[in-house]
């Protein structure tokens, strides 16, 4: 029967060394076997305590800290039911009837998943989304903190290192997601850096892109009743119309952007076929050019790889990446153009006093 206090006597104040102890075995419980603890009950309708130290590979002291947790802290109607020989969960007993873990209730490897998948974003660009994102990364620095020690420790034990993202103006980046969220179209001014020119757009925002450190929009422009990409970094101006957008099709986006190479677009009219070394097969055997890409390892550990594309401004960056480890088999016009761009090269980083 439960514990009653009479009438006449407050009830005591814990202890310092009973808080103390108490918050020690909260600092124990795992967030992880919670869920599993439940997962497991949920499935099987009882489980005794020996299946519960097998499965969760951990002590009977443990196990009842877990179950105490479960009761005690998040209300749970736990208990152990002697005809079946284990433990319950009597969803009558739970408010709405059937107990749920907390909403937003992570195993601490999601929430570690997510804290890294954060830090992803800022490091982005810095301070591009930090207003948002940063009460996120407070609550769930606070959810893991049920479960383990510390969350910094964690944080330190993932380095993400970018090279050369280009810089983007924060609220160009905040209008182009409301408008995307909003279906609403945008005007834009914008930089052509290829012809050098200023010019103005009204697009249908389609979907944010980020590739190779930097932001793109995919995007419906009305003005050349095509879809075009627009680099996020060369918006002058971006302001959100009143215009409802165009809303183009999921399956003709993909065959209009995925079907080049990288982030030049369109169908793919050519077909590379590229030769890689035998010390350099090693690492681009690992590597994902394209979606149709296509490979075959060769008897003397070379590596071919085809892929499709429609502009070769990028492929040839990437080919210049690997050189003198690559050769272009076909097309000719492919391999003319890396012999002159290696020749170009060679030429201005001739050493001083060579002819």
């Amino acid at each position: 029967m439960p514990t009653t206090i009479s009438g006449s006597k407050a009830p005591k104040r814990p202890t310092k060394a009973a808080t103390a102890e108490k918050q020690s075995r909260v600092s124990k419980v795992s967030i992880e076997r919670i869920n599993k603890i439940v997962r497991l009950i949920r499935k099987r309708g009882s489980v005794s305590m020996p299946f519960l130290k097998k499965e969760l590979e951990v002590s009977e002291a443990s196990v009842k800290r877990d179950i105490d947790f479960l009761r005690d802290r998040l209300n749970c109607p736990l208990e152990w039911d002697r005809s079946k020989n284990g433990y319950v969960i009597y969803d009558h007993l739970a408010p709405g009837g059937r107990f749920e873990l907390p909403g937003m209730w992570f195993e601490a490897s999601e929430v570690i998943a997510l804290l890294t998948m954060l830090h992803l974003v800022e490091g982005v660009q810095p301070g591009l989304l930090e207003d948002h994102v940063a009460p996120l990364k407070t609550r769930l620095r606070s959810m893991l903190l049920t479960g383990t020690r510390s969350v910094k420790p964690i944080e330190k034990k993932v380095k993400l290192i970018h090279f050369a993202p280009r810089k983007v103006e924060p609220k160009h980046f905040q209008l182009i997601a409301g408008a995307l969220l909003e279906g609403k179209r945008l005007y834009l001014q914008y930089w052509n850096r290829d012809r050098r020119e200023r010019t103005t757009r009204d697009i249908s925002p389609q979907r944010l892109v980020h590739y190779r450190e930097n932001w793109v929009l995919d995007a419906w422009c009305h003005e050349k009743q095509a879809l075009r990409t627009f680099s996020l970094e060369a918006m002058e101006e971006v302001r959100v119309l009143d215009e409802e957008a165009l809303e183009v099709g999921e399956d003709e986006l993909r065959e209009h952007f995925e079907s080049g190479y990288g982030i030049f677009a369109g169908p793919a009219r050519y077909h590379a076929r590229l030769k890689f070394s035998p010390s350099r097969a090693q690492w681009v055997s690992k590597e994902q050019w394209h979606p149709d890409q296509s490979s075959s390892a060769l008897d003397d550990g070379s590596y071919l790889l085809e892929v499709p594309y429609s502009n070769d401004q990028e492929l040839l960056m990437d080919l210049l990446r690997h050189a003198p480890e690559v050769e272009v088999l076909d097309p000719p016009e492919l391999r003319e153009k890396l012999y002159k761009a290696l020749c170009n090269a060679a030429e201005k980083n001739r050493p001083a006093g060579t002819r």
